[in-house]
């Protein structure tokens, strides 16, 4: 019987570590098909400037390879609905992908199939090789050239406030679809007759606390309220359930106490690999839930593993948490405007 191998990823420069990966992936059967992610949904995932070539530049590429018998380009930020057609013997990440965080493992698992984790042989990744070629092109810049918006005033106030706007700008021409898709599940949500469930930590929770009040009680229009829940307000919960099992677990086992299937968690991270925002995503999925990251530059990982995101185009926290409240306005007011189209509401 022939053994299907699975694996997927975006793949955008090819380099040893995805050699690596495919012929380590390749040796666990007689078959291996790459699933990787289209260019839309690279954007989705990855933010602003990627990829940085084609989906079919990408796809030619890993056809070439020996050990790759097939590739299957993806729309979707993950490839469950792929493996769940593709029904997979062996389903294969890179090593810096645990097996209970790896998409579609629990239906491979269920079937009998293995999930493996290949440990990487050398620490590349396309986001350092980026960033190698960006710093080695700024050390031809002249220190007399002026950088952009840095330095233009000694207020410190100022400075911010023009950051501030330069990440909005940018969150502007990046993720307004994004911010909509996500709005658009979080109605779907509400008119089903389901409830929004979020976490975060830090000023995260705050902001999930924020959100939450908007929806029970009212954004600006006058309405009913909706059925939203912040995980982070019940101090019991939070230290019996760090007490007893952990800090990591504090939301999703709240998530598996409280979700049904069709529900939305909204995981916030600043910096998209808090581990108890990742468990709490893991846990929401396993039951069936939509799921919605919202993060910053750095938070592939989140967005990776959520049906939807939005991604902050900063490394600054401070300028991710204000991006974060303002995202959380939009949702609120696209949901409001799509709830009053309804008739019946």
């Amino acid at each position: 019987m022939s053994i299907l191998v699975f694996t997927n990823g975006c793949f955008d420069l090819i380099h040893p570590g995805h050699i690596d990966l495919l012929e380590g992936a390749r040796s666990f059967g007689d078959r291996l098909v790459v699933g990787i992610n289209s260019d839309k949904s690279v954007r989705s995932i990855k933010g602003a400037g990627r990829p940085l070539m084609s989906e079919e530049d990408r796809a030619g590429i890993l056809r070439a390879l020996r050990c790759v018998d097939d590739v299957i380009i993806f729309d979707e930020p993950t490839p469950a609905r792929l493996i769940e057609e593709l029904k997979p013997d062996v389903l294969v990440k890179g090593g810096d992908w645990p097996v209970e965080q790896i998409i579609g493992s629990d239906f491979v698992l269920a079937a009998g199939g293995r999930v493996m984790s290949i440990p990487f042989k050398a620490p590349h990744s396309t986001s350092n090789i980026i960033e190698r070629m960006l710093c080695s092109n700024t050390e031809n810049i002249s220190l007399d050239e002026p950088v952009r918006r840095k330095g233009e005033t000694q207020n410190r106030a100022m400075s911010s406030l023009l950051e501030h706007q330069d990440v909005i700008d940018a969150l502007s021409n990046t993720s307004t679809q994004a911010i909509h898709q996500c709005a658009v599940e979080i109605f779907r949500a509400l008119i089903k007759g389901r409830k929004v469930l979020l976490c975060g930590n830090g000023g995260s929770a705050a902001d999930a606390q924020h959100i939450a009040a908007e929806f029970v009680g009212r954004f600006e229009s006058e309405r009913k309220g909706w059925p939203a829940l912040a995980l982070t307000t019940d101090t019991s919960v939070l230290t019996s359930i760090a007490n007893d099992y952990g800090y990591v677990e504090v939301f999703s086992r709240q998530v598996k106490a409280v979700a049904v299937a069709e529900d939305v968690l909204i995981g916030i991270s600043t910096s998209g690999n808090s581990p108890n925002i990742i468990e709490a995503i893991m846990a929401a999925r396993r039951i069936g839930c939509t799921t919605i990251g919202l993060t910053g530059a750095e938070g592939k990982r989140l967005a990776s593993l959520c049906d939807a995101a939005v991604i902050v185009p900063s490394t600054r926290t401070a300028r991710i948490q204000e991006a974060h409240s303002l995202i959380g306005h939009l949702w609120c007011e696209t949901v409001d405007n799509l709830l009053a189209e309804q008739s019946d509401l």
